[in-house]
């Protein structure tokens, strides 16, 4: 029997941004709510082997012919490393309440083992300083995909078992050095694209394409994620969690053919994380459906994934559509796509955040990432992104109806501050609330950005 995907109990009325009360919305939030933008290491930071770094797995893939779409790199990115004080400025700007940010592993600790680079922990001391004197919390994800080079060569990186005890090392590091000054901090980021997208697509660096090697990563990066957790709680008083990302699954067709396609997809996106570590196993359905190519599980693994999590980040941006193949199908698109050919699905958001509070009783959520790309031009000095303000206050309006509903959510983060590299779409694709010239490197912020800061303004008056 496969059980049906949870459905809302009330019709959401999901209202055009023109037409929205700003200030209601703003209530509708509680007064201790936080505000907050997020990115990522190796999308924004560049200084790709300035003092001391080592090479990533992505300043690897991005030299290999064909990986990425537009031919580009990381080597600049956005300059971050350089221009940080001018980012969080911007940040401050915005009145924002915090910021998510990542470390970059082989900044830190050039070969993923070993000596420690000095050069790399003072530059996200000099940023967590800066966050701390402009007022915003700093929130850190030890992992957002960029492995030291060095692991992969020397044992195949996260395909090892070996990883997972350099990963908690790692952790153990950064809490002690940063733990006190830290609002939180997070394991992984979307460890399904890291498994899924590097090892079995080949969209993601290393670039590999294998369904068994898949998941015994998906299984290796869980257990590095328990072992890290049990590893920085002897360093700090941090909160700590892990940042799952959900594409809920649904049929394409009311079929039991197309029910029982969406359902194994759920067990493999949303339930293959969620259920080691909060109900202590790996979901049975999908377990079957992969059958030779599931992974091998040592005796005590669950036992130390299922750590005690002080939150759960997670990241939406879209549904999947699921025929009897297997295969995705193209949504209806009622409300649009984004850039990246993504259904808008504002109500989909809501609906599924209320089945993780009703399914799992998690600790209290994060929306670590939401956000949209949109293809931005600057237009007489501005970028008139009206189609990001839509999307956002859309998905605000669906948080704020989960939470009604019970959904224990204390922040949203919107993705991303900047644009910046989208992976394997290189440049060509803007997440960002502030516009980037990759000639220049100049910031504007958009439209959307002015948005945001007025509606955390009026959040912020409720207080």
């Amino acid at each position: 029997m496969i059980a049906p995907l949870v459905r809302l109990p009330t019709t959401m009325n999901i209202l055009d941004p023109d037409r929205l009360d700003l200030s209601a919305l703003a209530k509708s939030f509680p007064p201790d709510f936080l505000w907050g933008v997020a990115t990522s290491a190796a999308q924004i930071e560049g200084a790709a082997f300035e003092d001391g770094k080592g090479a990533s797995i992505w300043d690897h893939f991005c030299r290999q012919p064909g990986r990425i779409n537009d031919a580009s790199n990381i080597d600049v990115a956005c300059d971050h490393y350089h221009r940080y004080r001018e980012d969080v400025a911007l940040m401050k700007s915005l009145g924002l309440d915090c910021y998510r940010f990542s470390l970059a592993w082989p900044r830190v600790q050039p070969l993923g083992q070993g000596a420690w680079n000095e050069a790399g922990f003072a530059f996200y001391d000099r940023l967590i300083d800066e966050l701390l004197r402009a007022g915003l919390q700093p929130h850190a994800t030890l992992y957002h995909w960029d492995l030291p080079r060095a692991l992969d060569e020397a044992c195949n990186g996260w395909l090892s078992r070996d990883v997972v005890a350099r990963f908690a090392d790692y952790g153990a590091e950064v809490a002690r050095r940063f733990g006190d000054r830290l609002a939180s901090i997070a394991t992984h980021n979307e460890p399904w694209c890291t498994a899924t997208l590097g090892y079995e697509t080949a969209q993601f660096a290393p670039g590999h394409k294998s369904r068994a090697e898949s998941l015994q990563v998906a299984h290796h990066l869980m257990l590095s994620h328990g072992d890290a957790i049990k590893a920085m709680r002897a360093e700090t008083k941090a909160r700590l969690g892990i940042v799952l990302n959900h594409t809920p699954a649904f049929p394409a067709t009311p079929t039991e053919a197309d029910r029982r396609a969406a359902r194994i997809d759920d067990g493999l996106n949303v339930r293959w994380y969620m259920d080691p570590i909060f109900r202590g196993a790996y979901p049975q359905d999908a377990i079957d459906h992969v059958g030779a190519d599931a992974p091998r599980i040592e005796p005590g693994d669950l036992e130390r994934i299922g750590q005690p999590l002080d939150f759960l980040g997670i990241n939406f941006y879209t549904r999947s559509l699921f025929g009897a193949d297997g295969k995705t199908v193209k949504g209806p698109g009622q409300r649009g796509f984004t850039d990246m050919g993504w259904e808008i699905v504002p109500e989909v958001f809501a609906q599924h955040l209320v089945r993780l509070a009703r399914e799992y009783n998690p600790p209290p959520m994060f929306i670590t990432e939401n956000g949209m790309a949109n293809a931005d031009t600057v237009v007489d000095g501005r970028v008139p992104d009206k189609e990001r303000i839509a999307y956002f206050s859309a998905h605000l309006q669906a948080l704020a109806t989960a939470m009604s509903l019970g959904a224990d959510v204390r922040g949203y983060f919107y993705w991303s501050l900047l644009d910046n590299f989208e992976w394997n779409s290189g440049y060509a694709k803007r997440f960002g609330l502030v516009h980037v010239d990759y000639e220049t490197l100049a910031r504007l912020p958009k439209d959307s950005a002015h948005w945001y800061r007025e509606f955390i303004a009026r959040h912020r008056a409720t207080r």
